[in-house]
């Protein structure tokens, strides 16, 4: 054969093989383009339409007269409002803070390789897989004067025990925490374990050579290298409470009055119930601002942490 008649061939092999990388770099971006396209629209084209309406005086239906931030000002005026800011202060802290305790803790346990260690965790992480509407309502009738543990103790003799807080307005939102964390801890038990357990067994062997107990190994070696497991489940704890919703209006819908609102429930009684668009519009940007004042300091760890790395 030729090298005039083997030059079209190879000139014919090159344009298939350039068709074929093309294909192969375009494919993948079709494939995602539609999912990405209603991503863009259903999520951050939403957000920008919420913040929108959060400028504008919309009452029952949408209105586009802009009123700069009237919205935001009245906001932080309603007392209702700050009852579900400090509500959240209180809710989201307890419930963060004793969720690492405790998963910390449970985690700690099933590290010593104990028996049945399949068992208990299965059983610790059971409550996650419920939903909230679930746990409101179980912890709803655990915590109901007339049918829970107020009750049961009464019936066992003991008739000036009182167990009130589903009732209380002064003590509701600490009921919102015990269900918030009976569900939750599990989950970061789950997170601290999978910690543990990469830690390099060497440390625990030199620690024990250097006559170090097992409380101060884990206090001053362990729990250290846990920086990045803690910093994580704080970051999805945080945010769990900030859109907490499901588990106010099952337990305590809010109530009593609005003792126990928080943002979520503030945002859908002003939105949805009382006709008032831009003022719900206007917490719902709060909102976000709270979860981008966690995620963004996240993500800059971890960008940074790979940049490093």
């Amino acid at each position: 054969m030729s090298h005039t008649d083997s030059l079209p061939r190879r000139r014919a092999n090159a344009g298939r093989h350039s068709l074929s990388g093309t294909l192969e770099r375009v494919l993948p971006r079709l494939v995602v383009a539609p999912s990405l396209a209603v991503a863009l629209f259903f999520v951050y084209g939403y957000m920008l339409w919420t913040f929108i309406l959060s400028l504008t005086s919309s009452g029952m239906l949408p209105r586009y007269d802009f009123v700069g931030f009237a919205q935001y000002a009245r906001l932080f005026a309603n007392e209702r409002w700050n009852v579900a800011a400090t509500n959240l202060v209180i809710f989201g802290g307890l419930f963060i803070v004793i969720c690492l305790f405790i998963g910390l803790m449970l985690a700690i346990l099933l590290d010593q390789r104990i028996r049945q260690e399949g068992v208990l965790r299965t059983i610790y992480l059971y409550p996650m897989a419920l939903s909230l509407i679930v746990t409101g309502v179980v912890w709803r009738w655990i915590l109901n004067p007339g049918l829970g543990i107020e009750s049961l103790v009464r019936g066992w003799g003991f008739e000036d025990f009182t167990f009130d807080w589903l009732v209380n307005p002064d003590m509701a939102i600490y009921a919102l925490v015990i269900a918030a964390v009976w569900q939750a801890s599990g989950f970061v038990m789950a997170l601290f374990l999978a910690g543990l357990r990469s830690i390099d067994d060497s440390l625990f062997k030199a620690a024990a050579l250097d006559g170090a107990s097992l409380v101060k190994v884990y206090w001053r070696i362990v729990i250290p290298c846990l920086r990045p497991v803690v910093f994580s489940a704080v970051m999805i704890l945080a945010h769990i409470a900030i859109k907490s919703f499901d588990l106010v209006m099952a337990l305590t819908g809010g109530g009593p009055g609005y003792a126990t609102d928080l943002p979520a429930t503030f945002m859908y009684a002003y939105t949805f119930t009382r006709g008032q668009i831009g003022l719900g519009s206007a917490s719902a940007i709060m909102m976000l601002a709270g979860v981008l004042a966690i995620l963004v300091p996240y993500l800059y760890s971890e960008l940074r942490g790979r940049k490093h790395g």
